[in-house]
């Protein structure tokens, strides 16, 4: 691969920033992608819809792209959201929407603080459409209501981490990063590519 920046194939201001966070200390040129085509992510695993935006971002641009799919699986919910953790109340739903929702499938369970990880898949691809390099980041922990702190996004403030003894939404970022499982799957991608 040249080098040369690498675009982040996402529409996702906060996980553009996240990845630029991450990899700003590895000296790769890391920016957004100007404009990201529009891709319909059908494919059934995080690695498959990452391999589809990261394909179609650096075809559009002529650049090697990077693109992550990740997601929430609740265990009890037979790994639901996964892959649709984006869009688990619909389309257009907020994160509070997402949020909601699974609070009230596990509460129709009788579920409390059931274990569930957060599982990111990276690619970087090649205009051409072949793949440079992959990774998979993933942490474990468990969904506890009502959601806490006021960092993060999407289903942060209902995860609790363990060892950190606070949700992913009360750490600062730094720290968040690095025990995530965007942080995990971008370092074992840098040093794929170192």
């Amino acid at each position: 691969m040249k080098s040369g920046p690498i675009l982040v194939a996402t529409t996702n201001a906060h996980k553009a920033a996240e990845i630029a966070a991450i990899l700003a200390p590895t000296g790769l040129e890391v920016r957004p992608a100007p404009f990201m085509p529009h891709v319909v992510e059908d494919g059934d695993t995080f690695r498959a819809n990452a391999i589809l935006k990261a394909c179609a971002a650096a075809a559009a641009h002529g650049l090697p792209a990077l693109a992550d799919d990740s997601g929430l699986a609740v265990d009890i919910l037979g790994g639901e959201p996964g892959i649709h953790s984006a869009r688990y109340a619909g389309e257009r739903a907020s994160d509070a929407d997402n949020n909601a929702l699974l609070i009230e499938r596990l509460e129709a369970l009788g579920a409390r603080e059931p274990s569930a990880a957060f599982v990111c898949h990276l690619v970087i691809a090649l205009p051409d459409g072949s793949l440079v390099a992959e990774a998979e980041g993933r942490v474990e922990g468990l969904i506890r209501w009502p959601a806490r702190g006021a960092g993060g996004f999407g289903y942060d403030p209902l995860f609790f981490h363990p060892p950190s003894g606070c949700s992913l939404a009360e750490l600062d970022p730094a720290a968040k990063n690095a025990i995530s499982h965007r942080g995990r799957a971008l370092r074992a991608l840098t040093a794929r590519l170192s």
